[in-house]
């Protein structure tokens, strides 16, 4: 068993409380795509970004030349961050705190340096901070555009959901996978 799959192992101990969601897809050399935690659809499946923001993220895909099976995919916190709504007392997704991400990174650094991808492409905040471990980062400060650190080409992206969420941002979004699609084919 390698590394990666014995550290794979120690977190589902840890949380054998919990269901947890590993990535998939192209385990070496090519695009890792990073979002920041399951959803109630991925916890289910147990498979990242199958959810509503799963379709939008198979729009950016398609829009960017690619196929799923040619990425990697995974989320920086395995499990779903959940708070009860106030509304219906059901489970309902929240942004992961400071810890979850923290107790997750070193699964997410052994994912990256395993898989050793050309090309990070960071969806949201929580994983441009997990990645580039600067928490002044913002989204909005630098999406669209390769940051290169430690050897690491990062893409960041806007979150899929914040298409679904913010309809004012779908054109910024095309505009970033449009300019993704041209880093990939030089």
């Amino acid at each position: 068993m390698d590394s990666l799959e014995v550290l794979k192992q120690e977190y589902i101990q840890k949380y054998s409380d919990r269901k947890l969601v590993f990535g998939e897809g192209k385990t070496s050399g090519g695009i890792m795509l990073i979002g920041e935690a399951p959803g109630g659809e991925e916890e289910k499946m147990g498979r990242p970004f199958v959810g509503k923001a799963g379709k939008n993220l198979d729009e950016f895909i398609e829009l960017a030349g690619l196929k799923r099976k040619d990425l990697y995919i995974t989320n920086v916190v395995k499990f779903r961050p959940t708070s009860v709504s106030e509304k219906t007392g059901k489970p309902i997704n929240r942004t992961p705190s400071r810890e979850e991400i923290e107790e997750f990174v070193p699964l997410l650094k052994k994912e990256i340096s395993t898989y050793k991808p050309y090309l990070i492409v960071t969806l949201g905040n929580v994983p441009l901070k997990a990645v580039t471990g600067n928490n002044r980062l913002a989204i909005g400060d630098c999406h669209g555009s390769i940051i290169e650190q430690e050897g690491l080409n990062i893409y960041p992206l806007y979150h899929p959901a914040s298409v679904i969420y913010n309809r004012n941002l779908k054109n910024i979004y095309a505009s970033d996978v449009k300019n993704i699609k041209k880093y990939i084919h030089s």
